[in-house]
């Protein structure tokens, strides 16, 4: 089975440069939503299609990265430093000496193909002309749009070494968008063979419907214009082709019907069908019931590759973290994957409740916390404690984190150098449950923060007693047996939620909770 080892991207959208290398079955691409997920999607399918049309329908004002081109227009304006824009697209399992060649940025023997934008040679004398002109506009228009194997051949569509096919929720109900995926489908389940036979008899039929069926009005009109049926390639069988299911055309089905038909059509196994199929978000418009059938059926796809850009928690941890890679926004060059998580780890995710792994993943601040009580209040005392500040404003994540999961969360924070404070329960043992428990994940960029008190061992029993009166005032009335602390520690989502919103701005911060907001902010 042929699959998609690396890319290579330079002067690409948000990417001066960029390579990943990818995983033989599964990639998962998160990051925010401006790190480029999308952007590598959309280099995989255009260096795959080999198709200039569909480049240039995109625009290479859109596709060159703007970096490189404001920093051309403010240079020199050399002929010879003018940018171009390569995609690249290393191939492994594939034997074939059409693609084998140097003809690549590592300028070793390797499998593959590649789509270059550059300056056509003629039109240089064009180039220099409009450069002199010094308006600030730049000359995409005398660019060229090369596909090449690296054997430095050129390839065309038909000679695609990979099939494949992209998905775009977004794009779901775009009549363009349906129409390229009916054809690429169309294409890995027919043969050429075949679909030469179905074009030459769907014309064919054509020409016997205006023979058998229009040749009475036409009669009737004898003169020299007459009705006709198109046979031109916008009027072919890949035009007119569909895809249904029962019968109902799958455009005529809701959003998220159509997601799911079209990616489970696209996860059939068949021989010789797809090589590659490329996600975008497929978790838009599907239920939380229609996203696990759908996980389910991505983990027993066999002999495709798949790519899937996410935001979505759910679909990276059932899937595997470890088949995932972040891009991030500020580093776009320097993606992060997660393929040195812990099997362990990874497999508790797998099948753990819902989560916040990649609000973990994605953030570089974090302050985990061990219940909804703890959460609710958490951003008044981070402002009580830092005066005119806050969580928001300081980019600090607070995510709950049950008690059993903290170690999980820790590791992922370690792999990933997110910088991270856990207020903890001391639960009676402050030495054995908040010291001993994690010395191996306490780092430079890792701390625990939990009351050294035994006494004082729950969040509940620590704002009570730094904040008596303002409990007792807000609890005390109508207690017969339960203590105010009693009552508390028995309804701690609704006992926080309520102080919140009456007192919130009055909370004294327990000291341990200060020293992480402290230690945070460093």
């Amino acid at each position: 089975m042929a699959t998609i080892k690396k890319l290579v991207l330079k002067n690409f959208k948000r990417f001066r440069s960029l390579e990943l290398d990818f995983d033989g079955e599964l990639n998962i691409l998160v990051g925010g939503n401006e790190a480029g997920k999308s952007s590598v999607l959309q280099a995989l399918d255009l260096v795959m299609s080999a198709s200039r049309s569909k480049v240039e329908s995109v625009g290479l004002e859109s596709l060159f990265n703007q970096d490189c081109i404001t920093d051309f227009l403010a240079g020199d304006k050399s002929l010879v430093n003018l940018p171009e824009m390569i995609v690249e697209v290393f191939i492994s399992g594939l034997a074939d000496a059409d693609f084998d060649g140097r003809n690549n940025s590592t300028r070793r023997d390797a499998v593959g193909i590649k789509l270059v934008c550059k300056p056509i040679d003629e039109f240089l004398p064009n180039i220099k002309a409009i450069l002199d002109e010094d308006h600030g506009s730049f000359p995409f228009e005398y660019y060229g749009i090369l596909f090449h194997s690296f054997s430095e051949e050129p390839f065309f569509p038909h000679m695609k070494p990979l099939k494949h096919v992209l998905i775009d929720s977004a794009q779901i109900n775009n009549e363009y968008a349906t129409n390229s995926y009916t054809r690429s489908m169309y294409a890995a389940h027919a043969s050429v063979v075949e679909r030469n036979l179905h074009a030459f008899e769907y014309r064919r039929a054509k020409s016997k419907f205006r023979d058998e069926h229009l040749k009475s009005v036409n009669d009737a009109l004898n003169d020299t214009y007459k009705f006709d049926v198109r046979t031109n390639p916008k009027a072919n069988l890949e035009a007119d082709i569909i895809i249904t299911e029962d019968d109902i055309p799958i455009d005529a089905r809701g959003k998220g019907r159509q997601c799911f038909i079209k990616t489970e059509f696209a996860l059939r196994d068949r021989e010789h069908a797809l090589d590659v199929l490329l996600l975008e978000e497929p978790e838009n418009h599907l239920s939380h019931v229609h996203l696990k059938k759908l996980i389910d059926r991505i983990h027993a796809s066999t002999k495709k590759q798949l790519f899937i850009a996410t935001h979505s928690s759910f679909i990276a941890t059932r899937l595997n973290l470890k088949n995932v890679l972040i891009l991030s926004e500020q580093e776009p060059s320097h993606p992060t994957t997660l393929k040195d998580l812990s099997k362990s780890t990874a497999e508790f995710f797998m099948k753990a409740p819902d989560n916040n792994v990649l609000e973990l993943a994605l953030c570089s601040k974090a302050i985990l916390v061990e219940g909804d009580a703890e959460f609710i209040l958490m951003d008044a005392l981070y402002k009580k404690a830092a005066p005119g500040f806050s969580t928001d404003s300081d980019s600090v994540h607070v995510i709950s984190v049950d008690g059993t999961s903290f170690k999980r969360y820790l590791e992922l924070a370690r792999l990933l150098g997110i910088r991270v404070a856990a207020i903890r329960d001391n639960d009676r043992d402050y030495q054995a449950n908040c010291v001993d428990n994690y010395k191996e994940h306490v780092s430079h960029s890792i701390q625990i923060f939990a009351d050294e008190d035994n006494a004082r061992n729950t969040f509940e029993v620590c704002m009570y007693q730094d904040n008596t009166a303002i409990c007792d005032d807000e609890f005390l009335a109508g207690r017969v047996s339960l203590t105010v602390e009693d009552y508390m520690l028995k309804n701690k989502t609704d006992a926080a939620f309520q102080l919140l919103e009456k007192r919130g701005a009055d909370l004294a911060v327990p000291s341990y909770i200060a020293k992480a907001v402290e230690w945070i902010r460093a």
